[in-house]
């Protein structure tokens, strides 16, 4: 069973099932590989967002995502979910997704990672502030220092709604901030970073059809069995 190329793959967080999920494709790709030791160049699960493909690049796994542009959104609508989020902070921009039911929030370039970093957010706060119903995820992110080999833009990101105060490191919502930093900064090639306390890097190809190469490298940690 674990030697074929097509697997169904189902993601849910402790409150609800998610369309899409990057990370848990990237772990169920990675035990694959590397656990069961598959030997196809390209993995496909068939998921509630399509048709996703891994396949492995040297020492990283390649996921192949949607791609989801994100469009304005007026401050009044979500004003008070972003004070509670960063409360008197500058926002340069602020983007929605209905795809995938998030909202972008940009900090303003005056802000470096660290900013970022040490920024407090008590995201159970959100469930009050968020009137519209239309939310899922909320993305802050702000432009990097890539004039060398630094990382174009960080992000971080919460979804309360479906029970995830902060997630670690998050698919999904690079498949919105790499549509949205590839037309703020004119590149197909990007590297990011998402800095929660589990941060990670992810290596970022924007496609002409439509979709995203986003690559990352994976390591197991934890074995063991259920029982039913």
């Amino acid at each position: 069973f674990f030697q074929g190329s097509c697997f169904g793959l189902r993601w849910f967080t402790p409150a609800s099932e998610v369309p899409l999920c990057g990370h848990a494709t990237l772990a169920s790709a990675a035990v694959l590989f590397h656990v069961q030791k598959n030997t196809n160049s390209v993995l496909t699960f068939v998921t509630l967002s399509g048709e996703l493909k891994a396949r492995q690049v040297k020492d990283h796994i390649v996921l192949d995502l949607p791609l989801y542009t994100a469009y304005p959104q007026e401050l009044k609508e979500v004003e008070e979910l972003i004070k509670a989020a960063v409360g008197d902070m500058a926002v340069q921009d602020i983007r929605y997704s209905p795809d995938t039911k998030k909202l972008l929030v940009r900090l303003s370039d005056t802000y470096d990672r660290s900013v970022l970093e040490n920024l407090k957010v008590n995201a159970q706060h959100f469930l009050s502030a968020e009137k519209t119903g239309k939310l899922k995820g909320l993305i802050l992110t702000v432009k990097g220092n890539s004039s060398g080999k630094g990382h174009d833009f960080y992000s971080r990101y919460f979804a309360p709604w479906v029970g995830v105060l902060e997630d670690p490191v998050t698919g999904s919502a690079h498949a919105v901030l790499s549509s949205y930093w590839s037309e703020q900064l004119g590149k197909k090639e990007m590297l990011a970073f998402q800095c929660s306390r589990r941060g990670g890097e992810l290596k970022i190809s924007v496609r002409g059809d439509g979709r995203v190469d986003i690559a990352g490298q994976t390591a197991v940690v934890l074995k063991g069995s259920l029982t039913f």
